[in-house]
């Protein structure tokens, strides 16, 4: 413990925690047949729809190859279809997603939310998302050392 700042230590309980509650996320998705990566990307299209590849791989944790895998698994699974205007291919949920989307979004959103809503106080939650926005818009901001 005396080799690591409190920065240091902040940091690596979040991640712990991200890696957590991805983990227990994937476990919640699985009687839907979706894992949280695919949940985030259902969510992006269905809140941006019709957007392009590119426009959905800078909104999603994913990688620009993981993002073409992940949706032509969506597509095979008719969750999404893609449409060809001229030079732009665009991406749009079915009705089969949306669907899906109106029942499992709310039933993920409350079981995120109960990780929060369990030990902290409405004010404490605040404080948190204000402080972790603060640091994240530092982040976007941060030159990696050469």
């Amino acid at each position: 413990m005396s080799n690591h700042t409190l920065g240091s230590l902040i940091w690596l309980r979040l991640v712990r925690f991200a890696n957590q509650s991805n983990q227990m996320s994937n476990e919640f998705l699985s009687r839907f047949n979706l894992t949280t990566a695919q949940f985030d990307v259902l969510v992006q299209i269905r809140l941006y729809q019709p957007l392009t590849q590119m426009e959905l791989a800078e909104k999603v944790i994913v990688t620009q190859g993981g993002i073409s895998r992940m949706l032509a698994r969506l597509e095979k699974e008719r969750y999404i279809v893609r449409k060809q205007d001229w030079k732009i291919k665009t991406i749009n949920l079915t009705e089969k997603a949306e669907s899906i989307m109106d029942q499992v979004f709310p039933e993920q959103l409350a079981f995120q939310t109960s990780f929060f809503d369990d030990v902290l106080t409405d004010e404490e939650q605040k404080t948190l998302y204000s402080l972790m926005t603060r640091v994240h818009k530092h982040s976007q901001n941060k030159k990696i050392p050469t």
